[in-house]
């Protein structure tokens, strides 16, 4: 379908008003809400995140792209809303509490909604307790935890205890990212899943959410 290569094509240049024209043109030509979704929006993101994890290209592009894919979305979302088009999990990001850097996180999100999933942004500074109760309202399946400082990256450790305690640890896999964070560190505090970059991030996530 010609129509959904084109809005996936203007997508990863970041053409904004010209995806939204699109999506609207599909939507009249009577395609389905989900496979404009799945085959224009997303399609189109995963390549920009392909390229992203082969520094093929690099933020400026992906936030552009990303922009491009929210534009294209909002339009298509009363169409999905009707059409009981079901998100494919939910994730609750933050930035840990002490923490205010908020780049890398806004990267996993728009990689994570790229996937199609629902992403909750709690923003930066996030305590513990915050991030288990978003998860337990929004019945979330993933917790995402951010941290670019070695100060602030055993806060990711009060996220575990903390879901520990709230008796959610088995319905909620913990991911942790940042600079400063290993595999090893990951293991070492009990979370569920590391990756080194928002793309991989964001294919983890999908795999844990199915």
């Amino acid at each position: 379908m010609a129509i959904l290569e084109e809005i996936s094509s203007f997508l990863q240049q970041g053409r904004a008003p010209i995806v939204k024209e699109k999506v609207q043109e599909a939507i009249d030509q009577g395609l389905e809400p989900k496979e404009i979704l799945e085959k224009g929006l997303l399609e189109g993101m995963g390549i920009i995140g392909e390229k992203f994890k082969k520094n093929e290209v690099f933020v400026p592009e992906v936030l552009i792209a990303a922009r491009a894919m929210n534009a294209g979305v909002a339009i298509l979302k009363p169409y999905l809303v009707e059409a009981g088009v079901e998100s494919k999990g939910t994730v609750v990001i933050g930035t840990v509490k002490g923490d205010l850097h908020d780049i890398g996180k806004n990267l996993v999100k728009m990689m994570l909604e790229g996937k199609g999933l629902k992403v909750i942004d709690l923003g930066v500074d996030v305590p513990s307790e915050q991030f288990i109760q978003a998860a337990i309202d929004n019945d979330a399946q993933i917790i995402c935890c951010s941290a670019l400082l070695t100060t602030t990256m055993n806060e990711m450790k009060n996220v575990v205890i903390a879901a520990q305690e709230k008796g959610i640890r088995n319905k909620v896999k913990i991911m942790v990212g940042g600079a400063p964070i290993t595999q090893n560190f990951c293991d070492s505090i009990g979370a569920d899943g590391y990756t080194a970059d928002a793309a991989s991030a964001a294919d983890a996530a999908l795999a844990m959410c199915s």
